[in-house]
């Protein structure tokens, strides 16, 4: 019998998303080149939410941009302003008081749980299991009443200040934080037993986005990302700020690294923070809540201050010039080291694996976009601040006299190429 065989080739297609999409809350560009159903190419395209915060620094003093650096990020404000008010410190020379470095720490893990609540909702939404999302975000309703209740506010909690704190935690605020603690853990145990019984959540994340130690190693993946692979990065850990040392923390590990694992270690990381905000209620040092006299000029140098966001490491780099506005501030977030992974996790697994393994990192988009890379043809270069402004000078100085100013026409400046894109790329 004589059969004939035909061989066809899978058609390949390249499926963009975003950055305006119905599945993305904030702006991103995924491309995810595919054949049939599987991802055989991924890249990314950041700086859309670019708002010039770090530029904006420059023209601030240095009470005026903690405010502003707060808002970076709703979700992790407590702890970028934790990161600058450190970096300010060391420049200063001086060190917040005991009672003020035990409360950032509380306010940190805090907003430690907050996020993660946010983000359990967040996944679940992307899964498809809607009643877990509407659950997670009613909990997470209490941690932000007792955030409220502290600091007066309900997402940038501004709580702290060049050389302290502003808010102490009274007799009667210690004993609602532990009620809302209580019935938070309660519930917290419920979300971890859903995560890893319920048969139909099982199937979108185990053996999901499997990522090892040594590939996490080697993207360079922080916080719950990188612990869920089974490696121990967790600067509260490594490079103790605050009170982390009178309050220590352990961290939260698992060996599987695939999306079941990133859920797990999420969840358990909050009975940690439960943990450790109990045992600072029940020891806060006495004392006062800030310096008394903070300089309004900062000693010319530079400074670093790492520290443990929700969602990994958070790095800032500090310089003075001794004026009362700094010279330059530099924020890298925990996203730009997570992304990666996304890219060279999704290749491979099918196309409707992707929301998932990108929710994965816990992804903001916001705190991303700090860093520009200009596009010009096939060349990559940095453009200086200097060189930015002349441009436009010229720009502007080419369109008054194009119009004609008192019958005088002004020659316009040679511009180079426009460039099509403010990004930056990642491609796998």
């Amino acid at each position: 019998m004589h059969t004939n065989e035909h061989t066809q080739k899978a058609e390949t297609f390249i499926v963009p998303i975003g950055p305006q999409h119905p599945a993305l809350r904030e702006p991103g560009h995924f491309e995810f080149t595919i054949e049939g159903e599987i991802v055989t190419a991924a890249s990314v395209r950041l700086g859309y939410a670019h708002r010039g915060i770090e530029k904006g620094t420059e023209s601030r003093n240095w009470v005026q941009n903690l405010y502003m650096l707060e808002r970076i990020c709703g979700i992790c404000s407590h702890i970028h302003a934790t990161a600058y008010c450190l970096g300010v410190e060391q420049l200063a020379g001086v060190e917040a008081p005991p009672r003020a470095q035990a409360i950032r720490e509380m306010v940190a893990e805090l907003e430690r749980t907050h996020s993660h609540l946010l983000w359990l909702g967040e996944a679940a939404h992307e899964a498809g299991f809607e009643t877990l999302f509407m659950y997670a975000w009613r909990d997470r309703e209490t941690v932000m009443d007792i955030l409220e209740a502290l600091t007066g506010n309900r997402v940038n909690y501004s709580a702290n200040l060049l050389g302290g704190v502003k808010y102490d935690v009274t007799g009667e605020q210690a004993s609602k934080i532990e009620q809302g603690l209580d019935y938070l853990e309660e519930r917290t145990r419920h979300y971890l037993d859903v995560v890893t019984s319920d048969p139909v959540f099982i199937q979108r994340t185990r053996g999901i986005g499997v990522m090892t130690a040594v590939q996490a190693d080697r993207l360079g993946v922080v916080g719950p990302t990188a612990r869920a692979s089974g490696v121990v990065r967790d600067v509260r850990v490594e490079a103790p700020y605050a009170a982390y040392t009178a309050f220590p923390i352990t961290p939260v590990l698992a060996q599987a690294g695939d999306l079941e694992a990133r859920f797990v270690v999420r969840l358990r990381e909050l009975f940690e923070s439960y943990g450790v905000i109990r045992r600072i209620l029940a020891n806060l040092p006495p004392g006062e809540l800030v310096l008394k006299r903070m300089p309004r000029r900062i000693k010319a140098g530079e400074a670093i201050s790492r520290v443990e966001a929700p969602r990994g490491e958070l790095f800032y780099f500090i310089r003075s010039n001794g004026s009362d506005t700094p010279d330059r501030v530099k924020v890298r977030t925990p996203t730009l080291c997570n992304m990666a992974s996304v890219l060279t996790l999704t290749v491979g697994r099918h196309l409707a694996d992707v929301p998932m393994i990108l929710v994965g990192i816990d992804p903001c988009f916001s705190c991303n976009d700090r860093g520009l890379v200009l596009k010009r043809g096939a060349d990559h270069e940095h453009w200086t601040w200097d060189r930015l402004r002349q441009i436009g000078l010229d720009y502007y100085a080419g369109e008054r006299g194009s119009g004609g100013v008192g019958g005088t026409s002004i020659s316009p400046a040679p511009l180079p190429p426009c460039p099509p894109a403010l990004l930056t790329g990642m491609h796998v």
